[in-house]
């Protein structure tokens, strides 16, 4: 059996990765409690997420993308529909099927809600950060996309 060697730099790597990753939970818990617009479930959240970014769909392809159950989709549809945040349409290509969309309330506290997270986000670099480190803070965000690449 072979004994196991120590590498400084993964081990520095490692740690890298532990920090950047409780950075990263930290910050997306204080960018909620900045814009608390909607006080949407994680359930809902999600939902109206995907169906910003593809405009319609039925719940059973809601639950399918989320890897939930249709009855459990049904539910926070239900939930969302009635709150306003939704609106069902019967699809032109399948009259049985029901397409959902989001309404313009809805579009409006995304809107509201991503407003009021950079407006927090510029303060606070404006106010913690010098123009030299904000600099620095522009070139890291820069190679923190290449990880998304």
């Amino acid at each position: 059996m072979l004994a196991h060697i120590e590498d400084p730099a993964s081990d520095t790597t490692h740690a890298l990765a532990v920090e950047l990753r409780m950075l990263a939970a930290q910050l997306r818990r204080r960018l909620r409690q900045e814009a608390s617009a909607a006080d949407w479930t994680e359930s809902q959240r999600a939902v109206l997420l995907r169906l910003e970014r593809q405009e319609a769909a039925t719940v059973t392809e809601l639950a399918v993308a989320e890897g939930v159950r249709s009855q459990s989709m049904g539910a926070t549809v239900a939930s969302l529909i009635e709150a306003g945040y939704l609106k069902g349409a019967p699809d032109p290509a399948d009259g049985r099927r029901t397409l959902l969309s989001l309404t313009p309330q809805s579009r409006k506290v995304f809107r509201q809600v991503r407003a009021a997270r950079e407006d927090w986000l510029q303060r606070a670099i404006t106010t913690r950060y010098s123009p030299a480190e904000q600099k620095q803070l522009a070139h890291a965000v820069q190679l923190l996309g290449r990880l998304l690449d």
